[in-house]
């Protein structure tokens, strides 16, 4: 059984991802500061708890999971802080660049030997602010951008080998993202995208024929809409 990598997997993306692949037939090694083996109801799921935020629990979980020949690896685990810019906590920079940006990078050093060998797929969940510049949003867009950076070069370097590299730029998806910020996704199913449309796409990337990758996927929804918090 091929073995998949999905981080942040707890919650939306990562757990509709994480789903999906284990509905396909994956085991899949589901990693989250929370997660634990009751979030999902399969023998073939594994959690491991790490905080991608931190260097250290990121690299002894690198180290953990490159003992295993992983076939796909999804980086999804993020978050975003949306404020102008010199209202941020310096930790809140830190903490933001390093969990969105720097454990994928560190994550994939210690997997990408693996993910050739296996001829494999390497997913980044990047965001749309990775394609486009908005206000109050330059930390994480700047996260997002280098995170996408990062696979388009991955995919040139490894084209030589089986890999597939894609990023997928999401636009505002339905998830607990929003929990801890001052807006919300729309209440209209027609200006928002669900966790399961992301599921989706990765769904389509593992099924298509293994000569053509989709290096860059960018979902929107089909009409414009947020909900302001009070």
């Amino acid at each position: 059984m091929k073995i998949a990598v999905v981080t942040g997997a707890s919650s939306g993306i990562g757990k509709a991802i994480s789903s999906l692949l284990l509905d396909l037939g994956y085991s899949v090694i589901g990693i989250s500061r929370s997660i634990t083996h009751k979030e999902f109801n399969d023998a073939n799921f594994t959690a491991i708890k790490a905080d991608l935020s931190d260097e250290k629990s990121t690299l002894d979980l690198a180290k953990e999971v490159s003992k295993f020949d992983i076939y796909i690896l999804v980086n999804c685990a993020g978050f975003g802080k949306f404020a102008p810019h010199e209202e941020l906590n310096p930790k809140t920079i830190t903490e933001m660049t390093f969990l969105n940006l720097t454990a994928p990078m560190i994550i994939t050093n210690f997997l990408l030997q693996k993910l050739k060998k296996e001829n494999g797929y390497l997913i980044n969940i990047n965001s749309i602010e990775a394609i486009r510049a908005s206000k109050f949003a330059g930390v994480y867009s700047a996260t997002k951008a280098g995170l996408k950076a990062f696979g388009d070069s991955l995919f040139e370097e490894t084209r030589k080998s089986g890999l597939s590299v894609t990023n997928i730029n999401p636009d505002m998806t339905q998830s607990s993202f929003y929990d801890t910020l001052r807006f919300d996704v729309s209440k209209k199913e027609d200006e928002k995208l669900l966790s399961s449309d992301i599921a989706d796409a990765v769904e389509h990337i593992l099924t298509m024929r293994k000569g053509a990758v989709v290096n860059n996927y960018t979902i929107r929804s089909l009409k414009f809409g947020i909900s302001k918090k009070n």
